[in-house]
């Protein structure tokens, strides 16, 4: 029973693994900081929130709300919400929004 339990453990860690090495090396933050700053910066220049401040891209607001994490972000972002964020799932692709989630991501703690 230890040993089943022991071999599943390990392939599914090695699983989980390798499945975000792969995720990681699809995004581009390059990319994303380029995308973001052509279709976001208007309302989220340096981390900022112009629409609404105190839900900023900093690290602690995206704790905060729960938005620390990229398929949060690429929701957001794809649909936009009814407070003021435009959808922008018609206008990028999804490459372009993962990359904006991973730039987001990587910039959050230094905004």
């Amino acid at each position: 029973m230890k040993l089943t339990f022991s071999l599943f453990f390990n392939i599914f860690f090695i699983l989980c693994i390798n499945s975000q090495v792969v995720f990681a090396e699809n995004i581009d933050v390059e990319a994303g900081e380029q995308i973001f700053s052509q279709n976001c910066t208007a309302c989220h220049s340096g981390g900022e929130n112009s629409v609404n401040p105190i839900k900023t891209l900093k690290i602690g607001d995206l704790k905060d709300y729960s938005m620390y994490s990229s398929d949060k972000i690429v929701y957001q972002v794809t649909n936009g919400n009814p407070n003021g964020m435009p959808a922008f799932g018609g206008r990028l692709s999804e490459d372009d929004i993962n990359n904006v989630a991973g730039y987001v991501l990587d910039h959050a703690d230094k905004w």
